[in-house]
């Protein structure tokens, strides 16, 4: 029988887990073994999405957050808009990540989420949540905060676009979330040779956090691009 994307998808997911070697003060997060309703809502989200065969657009995130897929399987998606836009909801945690909301507002006007979904993936080149200890406690990191956990990650997160890739992606046009994460993506595309053009995007938590007053302009931007775009 021919797996949907959603079995794909669900596949990947259940078979993630970080072996490498790591920087002292970083650790890893899977959510998916902290949790078991993760596992659940996750499943539930990709198979009202994602049962088809359609080929997708790829968005490319940088790692997710501990509030956001962290918790939920998601890509930014927190517990919040996954039960009142999605209708799962999860009963085990409560979250509110930041990027959700911009995410959430432009899927609105692309023509919600049934909609957005059915044409775009959204992941990580790193799909597991990175925290770094600073004065104690555990903060939320990204892969490219610290080359030599850059260096250490590198082979994973080039071997995970390709697990993503795999699963139908359309590798004509890719689009990156963030200037930052786009030059280390850039680095690992010349070394793979995994997509044909790369199309920046701002980063959502960036949007939210900056260039509040001005969100409906990035919010026409990314729609702009993606939907001009036919592959």
């Amino acid at each position: 029988m021919n797996k949907t994307f959603a079995d794909k998808v669900v596949e990947f997911n259940r078979n993630l887990k970080y072996d490498g070697k790591l920087p002292d003060d970083f650790q890893v997060l899977n959510p998916y073994l902290g949790n078991p309703e993760t596992m659940e809502v996750m499943q539930k989200f990709y198979q009202k999405y994602y049962n088809d065969f359609n080929r997708r657009k790829f968005i490319v995130g940088i790692n997710p957050s501990r509030h956001g897929a962290g918790v939920t399987g998601v890509p930014f998606t927190d517990t919040k808009r996954l039960e009142n836009i999605c209708g799962i909801k999860m009963k085990s945690a409560h979250t509110h990540e930041i990027s959700s909301v911009f995410v959430y507002d432009m899927i609105a006007e692309y023509g919600g989420a049934d909609e957005f979904y059915k044409d775009i993936y959204i992941n990580s080149p790193f799909p597991l949540a990175i925290v770094r200890k600073s004065k104690g406690s555990w903060i939320n990191a990204n892969y490219y905060d610290d080359k030599e956990l850059f260096n250490e990650v590198k082979d994973f997160m080039i071997d995970a676009l390709k697990k993503h890739i795999s699963l139908d992606l359309d590798t004509s046009e890719v689009f990156i979330l963030g200037k930052k994460n786009a030059g280390f993506i850039s680095k690992l595309n010349q070394e793979a040779l995994l997509f044909e053009k790369m199309t920046v995007l701002e980063h959502p938590r960036y949007i939210q956090q900056y260039k509040s007053k001005e969100k409906q302009l990035y919010i026409d931007k990314y729609i702009l691009a993606l939907k001009q775009y036919s592959g």
